[in-house]
């Protein structure tokens, strides 16, 4: 059976990272989870003094550092997805936090961690057989994709997940806190100069404001099914 790359791009909790592991689960298939890759420089810069009082970030100052940053995932055989480690410390949790989420769009907007990120996953994905998720995977990293998903829902009902996500976790969480942090971050990506959140004109839109996990997952698969046909 032939390997294709898949490409699921989308606003920001939307239950891509979910489809998309699911997905590669199933196809056997590796999986890379680009969000989390700017979320770990985020908590990188978080820790080491690279944001300004304003929030923005000290560009100069990471990028003389971007050397000493490596973003890695390793099996979590018990969970059965792939955790991030920064620097050989796992940081799944660490990099889950809304404080985490109200500065990540701030540094994916950032044109060196884009084109480091990007070439990376590019290398990741060369071989085919990859699923990944993100903002810009079927726009930038993988233009030529066979598949390409463009996932979006209400920013209520993306901020109702991400509140039950954090809660399930025993996260402190706020849901205004949480909405607001939707709408910012749906705005940055949207109008941010370099790879911007858009869909592909290839890619095809699944709404799953309404949809289940698993009306998701066969609605994906048969997609798959269809192109790996091709």
């Amino acid at each position: 059976m032939k390997k294709i790359t898949i490409a699921i791009d989308g606003f920001s909790s939307c239950g891509k990272s979910t489809m998309a592991k699911d997905l590669a689960k199933k196809l056997g298939y590796v999986y890379v989870d680009t969000g989390a890759m700017y979320r770990a420089v985020t908590l990188y810069a978080m820790r080491n003094g690279l944001f300004n009082a304003d929030g923005s970030v000290k560009t100069a100052d990471l990028e003389r550092q971007m050397n000493k940053i490596n973003i890695t995932f390793k099996l979590n055989k018990t969970a059965e997805r792939p955790d991030t480690y920064l620097n050989n410390e796992l940081v799944e949790n660490d990099i889950r936090t809304l404080e985490v989420s109200n500065h990540v769009s701030q540094i994916a907007a950032v044109p060196f961690i884009r084109e480091a990120m990007v070439a990376q996953q590019q290398r990741m994905g060369k071989d085919k057989g990859v699923v990944m998720d993100g903002r810009d995977i079927g726009t930038t990293v993988f233009p030529e994709a066979e598949l390409k998903v463009f996932v979006t829902a209400s920013a209520e009902v993306r901020a109702q997940r991400r509140y039950d996500e954090l809660k399930e976790k025993g996260m402190p969480a706020d849901f205004n806190d949480i909405l607001k942090n939707v709408q910012e971050r749906d705005y940055i990506d949207s109008h941010r100069e370099v790879s911007p959140l858009r869909k592909a004109p290839d890619a095809i839109e699944l709404d799953n404001s309404h949809m289940t996990i698993t009306e998701q997952s066969a609605w994906l698969m048969e997609l798959v099914k269809q192109k790996i046909e091709e």
